[in-house]
């Protein structure tokens, strides 16, 4: 039984590795789309790490595959130090993959249509980054810069993230033009949701705190009409519309997906038009009896 298990486990770390890599190879395929079918042929920028290399590449000239691993030769170091060295391998692998796609894969120039250029461009290369994500690695460095900055500075890793990119997009209107640098935004913000798309998929993660003086006729139609997880939390009454009351009561705990969370407060009023929720977006769960989200 122990021999089976730890072969199981085997198995699983084996399949989770192909998948890992297998999600790193699309995301490279991705990303190279994106830079040289639409955003490279027209000079063309995006936010982070890839904006950067692409803004060196208009300027100097030198080759966006080679400019691609200088510029994020730090970022890997940086990923060793702050994550681990598993990330940082994964890392070095993808973005050396994503060199020897830009420098040997011959990409279709898919149109000259500026919003096009900004909007597709931004799209696939987001979703390259969002894969090269869910395989454990990254395409652009900018994350790992900003846990880096964050740790040693009162800035939280959104504003590291949002300083980061009005750099980018100043430096392109002040030595390309006004007009590249408002497309860059335009990019960078299709990037950003096709990588949100990716990594957290269709449906979000939502969590419910219900308190209810029903709360067993509560918990009965999450488990078994909804066939949901439910935790039971034990508290205490405070002060309420009908003053203080300090009995005991069960707090109810679950997590459903946003599609689902109509239907959940519905059945809950039909039960306690008076029951107390709270609900709140969560990033991810593993476990327990949720739905999986589509894509993962």
């Amino acid at each position: 039984m122990v021999k089976k298990r730890i072969q199981r486990a085997r198995n699983s770390a084996v399949f989770r590795e192909i998948k890992e890599v297998i999600l790193i190879v699309l995301g490279v395929l991705s990303a190279g789309m994106g830079l040289k079918g639409f955003l490279l042929p027209n000079d063309f920028l995006d936010g982070g790490v890839i904006g950067i290399s692409l803004l060196l590449q208009i300027k100097t000239g030198v080759d966006l595959a080679i400019l691609v691993v200088v510029v994020n030769i730090p970022f890997i170091w940086m990923g060793f130090r702050q994550v681990s060295w598993t990330f940082a391998l994964k890392t070095a692998v993808a973005i050396g993959l994503l060199a020897l796609c830009l420098a040997f894969i011959p990409y279709p120039v898919v149109t000259t249509d500026k919003l096009l250029i900004a909007v597709f461009g931004g799209f696939f290369l987001g979703a390259g980054i969002g894969l090269a994500i869910r395989g454990g690695g990254v395409l652009d460095g900018t994350e790992v810069l900003a846990i880096y900055v964050s740790r040693r500075s009162p800035l939280s890793v959104g504003d590291v993230i949002m300083i980061i990119n009005v750099l980018i997009f100043g430096s392109a209107a002040v030595f390309i033009n006004v007009e590249t640098a408002l497309y860059a935004m335009l990019t960078y913000l299709s990037a950003s949701k096709t990588v949100d798309f990716i990594i957290h998929g269709i449906e979000e993660y939502i969590a419910v705190m219900i308190v209810s003086d029903r709360h067993e006729e509560v918990r009965q139609l999450i488990t078994e009409e909804l066939e949901r997880g439910v935790t039971v939390l034990k508290g205490e009454k405070g002060f309420g519309k009908r003053g203080m009351r300090e009995n005991d009561i069960n707090i109810l705990y679950a997590v459903v997906t946003r599609l689902e969370i109509t239907r959940l407060k519905d059945k809950i009023s039909e039960v306690d038009e008076k029951a107390f929720l709270i609900e709140h977006s969560i990033a991810d769960v593993k476990g327990g009896m949720i739905k999986p989200r589509p894509l993962h």
